[in-house]
């Protein structure tokens, strides 16, 4: 078993609309903006980074807004809700926010004995505010929503499977531990993670599976401290006879890449260097910026990037 993971880094989605996408997090949500910069592998597409003061692991929804791009469909094999932590009592003070807001599938629930507030984004995206006492993780303290309403970062995510097995038994590889389960949910934790640190199987054998597009999540990263502990968990990987890509520089982390056996794509990622690698802490997320790759292309890829009003 792995010990290297210590919960999650990002959940990386796909949105249709840039300036709806920004406002969202930022306007309604309260996090901050903390990287503009464009899709490695599509320039012509942003890649927004939203989280707390300084994007710390754990606290980061990081979205590709595709003009045009078809709504995903609901299913299996793919990331369903993701979770994020508020303050207990907080509750409340979202529920009279998001409805005032005219926010879609608002729907209260306990689950594994912990008070959540479920919604959707603006392309159906599955989340959940979910009450965790003492939770020692700083929110973004100067944004719209006040510091003690405010989140935290991630609680965890909700993977919506056939078969939940095979992945418990891959999470368990990778450090977590079966918790409890509840019907069709199996809960997964690390204990002394970093807040981050839970994942939900929900097992649905007869559900259609999904079907990715605008509000879907891409990938799931989980997070490890530096390229020396990436590098361990890559190797056993490989020898657990799992398909993983080679290290791949994203300029504010570093990058592995596999397939679950539900067929959801998990990433590890480093902690190293983080988002002020290139600009200061007060300035997070103003500029556009570019890896070295596509640095020629800066007058192209301004050009047909639709300008985000903050």
């Amino acid at each position: 078993m792995l010990n290297q993971i210590k919960g999650l880094h990002h959940v990386t989605s796909m949105a249709a609309d840039a300036q709806e996408n920004n406002d969202f997090f930022t306007k309604l949500l309260g996090l901050r903006r903390v990287k503009k910069t464009v899709n490695f592998d599509a320039p012509d597409v942003y890649h927004l980074y939203y989280g707390d003061h300084v994007g710390t692991p754990g606290s980061v929804m990081t979205y590709f807004p595709f003009p045009h791009i078809a709504k995903g469909r609901r299913g299996t094999g793919e990331v369903s809700e993701t979770a994020f932590a508020v303050p207990e009592g907080a509750l409340d003070y979202w529920r009279e926010r998001l409805t005032a807001a005219g926010v879609g599938g608002l729907q209260e629930d306990t689950r594994f004995g912990e008070k959540r507030l479920r919604f959707l984004g603006p392309d159906g995206d599955g989340f959940a505010l979910v009450e965790v006492p003492d939770d020692s993780r700083a929110p973004f303290g100067d944004g719209p929503v006040p510091a003690d309403r405010g989140v935290h970062g991630f609680r965890g995510v909700t993977m919506r499977l056939r078969d939940g097995e095979a992945t418990a038994e891959l999470l368990k590889f990778m450090g977590y531990q079966e918790l409890a389960r509840d019907g069709a949910l199996i809960r997964m934790g690390i204990e002394g993670g970093n807040g981050a640190d839970i994942v939900d199987l929900e097992v649905l054998p007869d559900a259609e599976r999904a079907r990715e597009g605008a509000g879907s999540v891409h990938h799931v990263a989980f997070a490890v401290a530096d390229r020396a502990a990436q590098a361990e968990v890559r190797r056993a990987l490989l020898d657990a006879g799992a398909h993983v890509t080679p290290v791949i520089d994203r300029d504010y982390f570093w990058a592995i890449y596999f397939r679950t056996p539900g067929g959801i794509l998990f990433e590890i990622a480093t902690n190293e260097p983080g988002f002020d690698r290139d600009e200061d802490v007060a300035h997070l997320g103003e500029a556009l910026k570019l890896p070295d790759q596509h640095a020629h292309l800066r007058p192209q890829i301004e050009k047909s990037l639709t300008p985000i009003t903050d």
